[in-house]
């Protein structure tokens, strides 16, 4: 029987290698043996909606746009961008206690969300600088490589069931609330989304910022890479660290067992040495 656009099949040994070299190439995501289902199922989605008959169609369709937003289509839909507000709340904790003390004197403060995902971080940490300096001094540079959550964070709308957790000071400090067709939404308020900057980043290229920062949050986006690319990511991150500055990672993630300059402070944060 043909495959059509409906049924494309099971993802041949030779398409699946074929997808894993090409997100290592351009994103680092490190693709393993036992992979294939979950690989298999989320491009059957995007076979359905292009009307190709086969992964190999999909996959050269993918290879010769010149633009690249058939593989940054390809990227998004193979990672998973899960976040919530106020996630690991230690690292909160340690801003408000450790890094915030040494930034008092400072005329402007902006920081680093290298992994915005869908906004939930970046938000969470300006909610945070604001509650501490006021809006008037802090900014926020937020990147991820994920076009299709950037979207949705720049947006900034969520229901009510992904805000738990967050402080009812916050929800009527920092957000609008949804009436009507809109009850059950909530979007940040326009004059606290604008001091975030949201940029398409992809963290194994090349990437150059015109400042250095005094913390860079990149939490959960290494357990998709090998060794190799997360040294070679940690150092290009470290790059832009201040003296003295903070680089906080997943809780599920380490920085051991490769060069790299940061010096452990806890589980989960690191910390440039002051010169």
């Amino acid at each position: 029987m043909l495959e059509t656009a409906a049924d494309p099949g099971r993802l041949k040994p030779a398409a699946y290698e074929r997808v894993r070299k090409l997100v290592y190439e351009k994103a680092g995501i490190d693709l393993r043996q036992g992979k294939e289902e979950l690989v298999s199922a989320r491009l059957a989605k995007k076979l359905r909606e292009g009307k190709f008959s086969s992964y190999e169609e999909y996959l050269d369709q993918v290879a010769a746009d010149k633009t690249g937003e058939s593989l940054t289509a390809l990227i998004d839909v193979l990672t998973t961008n899960f976040t919530s507000f106020l996630r690991e709340p230690a690292h909160f904790a340690f801003l408000r206690e450790k890094v915030f003390p040494t930034l008092a004197s400072r005329g402007n403060i902006e920081l680093w969300c290298a992994a915005a995902a869908t906004g939930e971080e970046p938000y969470s940490l300006i909610f945070t600088m604001v509650d501490a300096f006021g809006a008037g001094r802090v900014k926020l540079l937020a990147t991820d490589i994920s076009t299709r959550a950037l979207v949705a964070a720049r947006t900034g709308i969520y229901p009510a069931d992904r805000l738990k957790g967050v402080p009812n000071e916050w929800l009527s400090k920092y957000f609008l609330r949804g009436h009507g067709d809109k009850a059950g939404l909530y979007q940040v308020r326009p004059e606290i989304a604008r001091l975030i900057e949201f940029r398409s980043l992809n963290l194994i290229s090349a990437f150059q910022h015109s400042r250095s920062f005094p913390l860079i949050s990149c939490r959960n986006v290494m357990i998709y890479f090998d060794r190799p690319t997360q040294e070679r990511a940690v150092n290009r991150m470290a790059q832009f660290l201040e003296p003295g500055g903070h680089l906080f990672v997943g809780h599920s993630e380490s920085l051991t067992g490769f060069e790299q300059p940061l010096h452990f402070v806890q589980p989960a944060i690191y910390q440039m040495p002051a010169r």
